[in-house]
C-alpha cells in the first residue's frame, strides 16, 4: 500500500483531495501540505527514516500553480533524490503536460478531479511501486482514442483527425473543431494509424492524407494544406508522400 502527500494550497481542494485518497484501499495514508516548501520538509523528515522506511513517502499528488516554489519546481527538485517519491500532478491547467511528463510524472490530473479518474493515476503509482497487482487493460477502440478535457474523458473519431504535432512525450491531435494534447509518441500513432491512412511528412506531423486539399512545391520545397494550416513536407518524406497522393488520386 501506498503513502501518499497531497500538496494544494486552495483547501478546499486539497481536503477534496485527501478525501478521494484515504478512500481508496491501495493508500496506506494521506496528508496533506499547503505549499511546496512544507511538502519538501516533510518529504525530508520521512527519509531520515531511509528511502524505503515506514514513514517513507511513495507518491506526492501535486498541483502546479502555487504561490512561491511550485509544484513543477519541486517535482525537478525532487529528481534529485536517491530514490524520489512517484509524482501525479493534479491541476486546473493542461498548458504544463508537456513539461509535467518531461519531469517523469506518473499521471497528469485535470481538476475537478473525478474519483474514476484520480483512481486510474493510484493505479499507475501502485504498479510502477509494485504496490498491487496490474490492472487487465481492455483493448483500445481502434476507431477512437479517448482525451482528457476539464476532468472528463471524451472519444475523439480517429477519422475527424487531420494531423498530430509532435511534442515531447506526448502528441497533440488536430481536428476542425479543435486540438487535444495525449500522452502517446508520435511513433506510436504512426504505427497504429498507418493502416488509416496518416502518413509521416516531418519529424513533427503525421497527417491524414484523405485531409490534404493541396500539395504545394516552390522553389525545391514542399508543403501540404489542411483546412487553412499548411504543413512543411521534410525532404525524406516528399517522395513517398507525392507517391501516395498519386495512387490515391487514380484509384
Amino acid at each position: 500500500m501506498l503513502r501518499a502527500l497531497a500538496v494544494d494550497d486552495e483547501r478546499p481542494s486539497l481536503e477534496e483531495l485527501l478525501y478521494l485518497l484515504n478512500a481508496d484501499p491501495r493508500i496506506r495514508s494521506a496528508e496533506g501540505a499547503t505549499d511546496a516548501t512544507e511538502a519538501l520538509r516533510r518529504i525530508n523528515r520521512a527519509l531520515e527514516s531511509g528511502p524505503d522506511g515506514p514513514d517513507a513517502i511513495d507518491v506526492v499528488f501535486l498541483d502546479i500553480q502555487m504561490p512561491g516554489l511550485d509544484g513543477l519546481d519541486l517535482a525537478r527538485l525532487l529528481t534529485g533524490f536517491a530514490r524520489p517519491p512517484l509524482v501525479v500532478f493534479v491541476t486546473a491547467h493542461e498548458d504544463f503536460a508537456v513539461r509535467a511528463f518531461d519531469l517523469k510524472a506518473v499521471d497528469y490530473v485535470l481538476k475537478p478531479v473525478r474519483k474514476e479518474r484520480l483512481a486510474e493515476a493510484v493505479r499507475r503509482a501502485a504498479a510502477q511501486r509494485g504496490a498491487a497487482p496490474r490492472i487487465p487493460v481492455s483493448e483500445p477502440d481502434p476507431d477512437h482514442i479517448p482525451v482528457e478535457l476539464g476532468g472528463v474523458t471524451r472519444f475523439v473519431p480517429v477519422d475527424d483527425i487531420t494531423h498530430v504535432e509532435a511534442q515531447g512525450d506526448y502528441a497533440r491531435l488536430h481536428t476542425d473543431r479543435g486540438s487535444h494534447l495525449v500522452r502517446i509518441p508520435l511513433s506510436t500513432l504512426e504505427e497504429r494509424w498507418r493502416s488509416r491512412g496518416f502518413v509521416r511528412i516531418h519529424r513533427r506531423h503525421l497527417v491524414a492524407l484523405r485531409h490534404i486539399a493541396e500539395l504545394r512545391l516552390d522553389a525545391g520545397s514542399v508543403s501540404v494544406l489542411i483546412g487553412s494550416e499548411e504543413l512543411q513536407v521534410s525532404r525524406r518524406h516528399a517522395r513517398e508522400l507525392r507517391d501516395l497522393l498519386m495512387r490515391r488520386t487514380t484509384s
